[in-house]
């Protein structure tokens, strides 16, 4: 390298290519440590900017309850969720249950933590271990850090208190998706208080055996069982 140059032309090259890239050419050419090294690093990068966005979101939304209060926290959220009245996670094109639970399975691997995941006659139950974005900021501090609890019971705290702002959309998104199809599922099997614990989502086989608990708490009513 001559004069001011910090990097070399191959050195910027390398530093610019996608990281996936990099990897299945390790995986080609058949070298399993380099192969090894950069999934490792995928997982870094990812990671990190995951936790970014989290965190920042986090942020936000703690404004918006500190100046605005909790229905503005609601408003924005739905806003947030819905793009010219379709859902901005748009659920599978197949839509028995089989296609939910794979398609669910693969969104919460988005996280990067691994699943449970467990059957029994009434339901199919996945959880996270942990959580790899609401219970990750509470054990990372973000809370105690000055991250808002929302104070008071809300539909969209599922009627609990000091409800971590992050989760609020957990709720939210059931009521879309409730409102937008009928259907409540998957329902998450939350309690209070809202702390260190693992996540559940549940598919019950037949909807009708979803508890009503799950629909009083977001301000629904359980719908009549169809014949």
């Amino acid at each position: 390298m001559n004069g001011n140059r910090l990097f070399s032309k191959e050195e910027l090259r390398e530093m610019g290519r996608r990281t996936l890239d990099v990897a299945q050419e390790a995986i080609e050419q058949g070298d399993k440590q380099k192969a090894k090294e950069v999934v490792q690093r995928l997982y870094g990068e990812f990671n990190h900017l995951h936790d970014g966005y989290m965190f920042w979101a986090t942020g936000l939304l703690t404004y918006i309850y500190q100046n605005y209060g909790i229905d503005s926290v609601e408003k924005a959220e739905r806003f947030a969720h819905t793009i010219e009245g379709k859902i901005v996670f748009k659920p599978p094109v197949e839509t028995d249950l089989r296609s939910l639970i794979i398609h669910l399975a693969k969104t919460l691997r988005g996280h990067l933590q691994p699943l449970a995941i467990e059957e029994d006659d009434e339901k199919i139950v996945l959880t996270m271990k942990p959580c790899g974005s609401g219970e990750r900021i509470i054990e990372l501090g973000g809370y105690e850090a000055g991250l808002a609890r929302v104070k008071e019971p809300h539909r969209i705290t599922w009627g609990m208190k000091d409800f971590p702002i992050y989760c609020v959309h957990c709720p939210i998104m059931e009521t879309l998706g409730f409102e937008n199809t009928g259907d409540l599922q998957p329902v998450h099997l939350a309690h209070e208080p809202m702390q260190h614990g693992f996540c559940h989502f549940a598919y019950y086989k037949d909807p009708a055996n979803i508890p009503e608990e799950y629909y009083r708490r977001l301000g629904k009513e359980k719908p009549a069982p169809t014949k």
